[in-house]
């Protein structure tokens, strides 16, 4: 399969290159900095580009089988638009070039419903102060986006993983199109469950929960590391 990755050279969008050259896909890895992508295989092509530019993300769309989309930037207190205009040119390639299949990754705080069994002190104090204060600006930008997605003709799924942190391996990860128990995803198991989607056809115009369920960090460990560093 051919496979196009913007966002490549992040945390998550490495993972879901590395394990899909293993699995024996074609891929086009996107990234702003080409020079700086730890990445080399024979079916590895990395394409300097930058996905506000619409001629660019045309170029890198063309020929594919399927478009994977894990961009992301960091917290801010400024307007961001990268996550809005960015699948806008993804969705508008696509329709040009007759590109059905679209995976891309928000957050699970758009479900707009609290985990199960979460402590009141999560639901009430933690994650509004993150939703709705410190990262604001970002998933406001994330519902643009969905909308997007969600009104094009293209056969999407949009993956919500929770607080994402780093593993070495795959896990047995939980998969639900509502909100799953528990608060962290790894980048492993997000970017194994990127790959299914843009494989197969199971979660077509659907969102998707995506939560391992062990080996997980504190919640404290993983606000020191992730919140402010951008890295999806």
């Amino acid at each position: 399969m051919k496979l196009v990755i913007f966002g490549a050279n992040g945390p998550t969008g490495r993972q879901t290159t590395e394990q899909a050259i293993a699995e024996g896909h074609t891929v086009t890895a996107v990234t702003r900095h080409p020079e700086e992508f730890p990445l080399s295989d024979p079916r590895l092509r990395v394409a300097g580009a930058d996905v506000l530019d619409p001629a660019a993300v045309e170029r890198a769309v063309a020929g594919q089988d399927a478009v994977i989309s894990a961009l992301g930037v960091p917290y801010s207190r400024h307007p961001v638009t990268v996550y809005s205009e960015g699948i806008t040119h993804i969705t508008q390639a696509m329709t040009k070039h007759g590109v059905r299949r679209l995976v891309c990754v928000t957050s699970t705080v758009l479900f707009g419903v609290s985990a199960p069994g979460e402590t009141l002190f999560f639901r009430k104090v933690l994650e509004p102060l993150i939703a709705r204060t410190i990262g604001r600006t970002v998933y406001d930008d994330m519902r643009r986006m969905e909308e997007i997605v969600r009104d094009s003709d293209r056969a999407w799924t949009i993956i919500r993983p929770a607080g994402l942190f780093d593993t070495d391996a795959v896990s047995d990860y939980r998969v639900a199109t509502s909100r799953l128990p528990g608060r962290f995803t790894s980048r492993a198991d997000l970017g194994n469950a990127l790959l299914r989607q843009a494989a197969g056809d199971r979660h077509v115009r659907a969102f998707v929960d995506v939560r391992t369920t062990e080996g997980v960090p504190s919640f404290l460990d993983v606000i020191r590391k992730e919140a402010f560093g951008g890295r999806k």
